[in-house]
């Protein structure tokens, strides 16, 4: 129920109800409120029981997490027979090999699918499809020279 509480989150609501309810009062506290955390549970549990008797027999594996969108789809893409081919396509589809394939073409150079890995690209092969080199510092101009103007820029 409460997967995400780590100890010092813990440690922290023990001493604001040591603080607030006070050591005399305290264990009363726990047991009231674990009493009615159980009617609860048995409340929700019941009541459970109640909508699957009255669904029918068709529905004794119904689970009430699968009406959870995200649970309902990968019940039915994942673990469901593959009428529709979905795990071939799942297994064909490398985003990794995809993304490199665009990024190879936006910046002009061949996409290396031989190799099958992305970092396999050496500067020398940048280089050579004639990428330019980003981490080159551009050229300082001469004293007297000017720095291009750009009438499109003003």
């Amino acid at each position: 129920m409460f997967n995400d509480i780590g100890a010092l989150e813990l440690l922290t609501l023990v001493v604001l109800a040591v603080l607030v309810f006070g050591p005399e009062k305290l264990p009363k506290v726990i047991q009231d409120v674990t009493r009615t955390i159980r009617k609860i549970r048995e409340f929700s549990d019941s009541a459970k029981e109640d909508i699957r008797s009255e669904l029918g027999p068709q529905f004794k594996d119904f689970e009430f997490e699968d009406l959870n969108p995200k649970t309902f789809v990968r019940k039915q893409l994942m673990d469901g027979d593959d009428e529709l081919g979905l795990k071939e396509i799942r297994e064909s589809f490398d985003l990794r090999k995809e993304m490199a394939e665009v990024t190879d073409a936006v910046n002009g150079r061949e996409s290396v699918s031989s190799s099958g890995s992305v970092n396999g690209s050496t500067k020398a092969a940048a280089d050579a499809a004639g990428a330019p080199d980003l981490l080159k510092k551009p050229a300082q101009p001469a004293k007297d020279e000017r720095p291009p103007f750009d009438a499109d820029a003003t």
